[in-house]
């Protein structure tokens, strides 16, 4: 079973190498590039896995969970990260390091738990995690954007009763809309240099060109060569967006997800795994 503990901290920090030009930390960084600094307030979650204590009902003391992650917490809290924490001042403190960092300062585990997840976000936009998988641990990075289109919810392979029994107010003719949110998780080798897996203008430029300039603004089914043929369900959605991130992202691609409303959820793993619907996570 699987607990976990969540906490908050707001801290400084610099996204800037003193070695490179201007115009390659804004490449390297994006919008975030500065040597003066920015701040965020950051939301850390940790998760321990283990078996149910038969006499307290516990995996762990989520008390003690508490503790050790707010010691760690603590070091960066209210602190200019770069220039106030040793481990930092020679280490790029993005996401995928502070994330890292945290999982090393709670490894093995808490309580004789072992550690699963560290979840680190910087902002509703920006979030890495560290986690391992039997033998492997891995870090992973999600960036969220969002773009507004239309769909009708109409199958050609149906009846018009079948769609209409089917998809239900869906299916109206003219159609209706939806404010998406996409994330698009990358993973790999961190860059000892750069402290991150992708350069952010890349994957920006990347979902820019193939997804939200394409998507943003259209009715799928009318304005769109990808779904003329094609159910734009969610569904299919996500699937189509993965697909066209892949030839740019390569094997760095590793999820899709789509946030059609607050309550409908959507991702893609790729390699025949298939589109996973359900409730927002």
């Amino acid at each position: 079973m699987l607990i976990s503990r969540r906490v908050a901290f707001e801290a400084a920090h610099s996204y800037w190498l003193a070695d490179l030009s201007a115009a390659e930390n804004r490449r390297l960084f994006g919008s975030a590039a500065s040597p003066s600094g920015h701040g965020h307030n950051y939301v850390c979650e940790a998760a321990v896995a283990g078996p149910v204590d038969p006499r307290s009902g516990l995996v762990a003391n989520i008390a003690e969970l508490n503790r050790r992650l707010r010691q760690v917490t603590d070091e960066l809290d209210h602190r200019f990260i770069n220039r106030e924490h040793p481990y930092f001042q020679h280490r790029a403190p993005t996401c995928e390091n502070l994330a890292a960092y945290v999982w090393q300062q709670l490894w093995p585990g808490v309580g004789g738990r072992e550690l699963r997840r560290v979840r680190l976000a910087e902002s509703r936009r920006l979030r890495a995690v560290r986690e391992r998988t039997g033998q492997d641990e891995m870090t992973t990075l999600t960036r969220s954007y969002g773009f507004s289109a239309a769909h009708r919810l109409v199958s050609p392979h149906l009846s018009e009763a079948e769609n209409r029994e089917v998809f239900g107010k869906c299916f109206s003719s003219h159609g209706h809309g939806h404010d998406y949110v996409l994330e698009v998780t990358v993973g790999g080798e961190v860059d000892e240099r750069t402290g991150m897996l992708i350069d952010l203008e890349e994957l920006d430029q990347a979902v820019q060109e193939e997804v939200i300039g394409r998507y943003d603004g259209c009715h799928l089914n009318d304005d769109t060569e990808d779904f003329a043929r094609l159910n734009p369900s969610s569904e299919n959605l996500v699937h189509v967006v993965w697909e066209r991130l892949r030839p740019r992202l390569g094997a760095r691609l590793r999820k899709v997800g789509v946030h059609e409303t607050e309550r409908n959820y959507f991702e893609y793993v790729g390699d025949g795994d298939g589109a996973i619907a359900g409730p927002e996570p």
